[in-house]
């Protein structure tokens, strides 16, 4: 997954990362690697799960982080939030992740401004609740748009929204499926994740960036 090595000038220190993931971590995957490969100034304190028995904690786990399951089905919204500030409060944790993280996360103030998001698409457009995943992709084919991308942007209390960070378009070419559209989106995420947490961390601040 990882591409062409990036800069992480302007950091002196590893960002410390709190990592919210509800399936197959493949954004968890691309972090650790450009960690490992030196090219993501970063260290992922602990990975959350929202649901049990996802690949993605094998992964945390096989990369030696912290991986607990806070299980949404045992709780109601308020107090699944809750639980999940009461894990990530046990780590020393500057920005949290959100990768693939399906359930709404009603975080406290202390964590406005410092919960980041990737989505699928070039967001104000095929954002919101249901859209994720395979729908967004369904979506935009059914559009007949000709571009689409991903979008990192910060967290608030809404659905994919909040403050853009950077975008990355991506076209949609002749006879795309929703598998190879996604594939295609991916890859852009894969850069576009990183490079936004390292402007953050560097104290770019929330940019809008359509490249």
């Amino acid at each position: 997954m990882a591409g062409e090595k990036s800069s992480s000038k302007g950091m002196k220190n590893p960002v410390r990362l709190g990592v919210l993931l509800s399936g197959s971590g493949r954004t968890l995957q691309n972090l650790i690697d450009r960690i490992e490969d030196g090219s993501l100034l970063a260290r992922i304190e602990v990975v959350i799960s929202s649901h049990p028995d996802v690949k993605g904690l094998d992964r945390a786990r096989k990369a030696n982080i912290p991986a607990v399951t806070v299980n949404w089905k045992s709780f109601t919204e308020k107090t699944f939030s809750e639980a999940v500030t009461e894990e990530l409060d046990k780590h020393p944790v500057d920005y949290v992740i959100m990768a693939g993280f399906i359930r709404r996360y009603l975080f406290p103030k202390k964590y406005e401004g410092r919960i980041l998001n990737i989505h699928p698409a070039l967001l104000p457009k095929f954002g919101g609740k249901g859209y994720y995943g395979h729908f967004v992709h369904e979506a935009v084919l059914k559009s007949d748009a000709k571009e689409t991308g991903c979008t990192v942007h910060f967290v608030d209390l809404q659905y994919d929204h909040g403050p853009t960070i950077l975008q990355k378009r991506v076209p949609v070419l002749p006879g795309d499926t929703p598998e190879t559209l996604a594939d295609r989106v991916f890859h852009a995420e894969c850069e576009a994740y990183p490079e936004a947490i390292r402007r953050i961390a560097a104290g770019r601040g929330a940019v809008t960036c359509p490249s």
